[in-house]
């Protein structure tokens, strides 16, 4: 048995996005079939647990086309000047360290490569990211990453209306307990943002507007209130 969170967006309350800790049966092997039969096993458990009709996958191991899309290895950013580059490259390439960085050229390679570049390892404590001139701090935990893929979604309006058909989101590679963010809670945040009327050109285009957003009146990334989080599945 194993446990990962799935994601739903709120409508309505404090909390942008729910999170629900689900338990389910894991299938070993690095083999994809292996990780298909881990998300059908974990659906499936979610389901019955918090009463959605239907999870979408998002990572390159989905059963669906559209989740495999919308993975942080597949979904493309457009730049103003026409410029195109992986949401993994933009996010590892606005890495910036405290003997280096940022490595913009990570966003000419691979997703998986500029995911894995050594120089991601060699220059010291991460103390902040940085794109398009503008400076993020750490805190909020996901706040930067989320933005990111809030934005890259919103341009991709064809992806953008189907992921709002959904109500429930999982990512089988997300261990909370190993990393922090998460393509399956972003996309969960981006419907809730929707459905609330606060996905305006200003969220998207300007970081304080969007923090602010965030912080007044709901709680940024959800999934680190674990603890209150599992109380509240209970009694569901």
């Amino acid at each position: 048995m194993a446990t990962r969170p799935i994601f739903t967006p709120s409508t309505s309350g404090k909390l942008l996005v729910w999170t629900h800790h689900v338990d389910f049966d894991w299938f070993p092997g690095m083999a994809k079939v292996q990780a298909q039969k881990s998300i059908a096993s974990l659906h499936q458990n979610a389901m019955r647990q918090i009463v959605v009709d239907k999870v979408l996958e998002i990572s390159s191991k989905s059963l669906d086309e559209l989740g495999v899309a919308l993975s942080a290895f597949n979904l493309m950013i457009r730049t103003p000047r026409g410029r195109e580059y992986s949401l993994e490259c933009a996010y590892q390439s606005a890495k910036v360290f405290e003997r280096g960085g940022p490595f913009l050229d990570l966003r000419e390679m691979r997703s998986i490569d500029a995911k894995r570049d050594p120089r991601l390892l060699q220059h010291g404590r991460l103390i902040k990211f940085t794109i398009y001139g503008c400076d993020w701090d750490l805190q909020p935990r996901t706040a930067f990453y989320d933005w990111l893929y809030i934005n890259a979604l919103h341009k991709h309006p064809d992806l953008a209306t189907q992921v709002l058909e959904y109500r429930a989101f999982s990512d089988i590679a997300f261990n909370p307990e190993r990393s922090i963010n998460c393509q399956a809670y972003a996309a969960a945040l981006y419907v809730s943002l929707h459905h609330r009327g606060l996905l305006t050109a200003e969220i998207l285009r300007d970081k304080e507007a969007y923090l602010s957003v965030i912080s007044t009146g709901a709680v940024s990334n959800a999934h680190e209130n674990s603890e209150l989080q599992v109380r509240l599945d209970g009694v569901s």
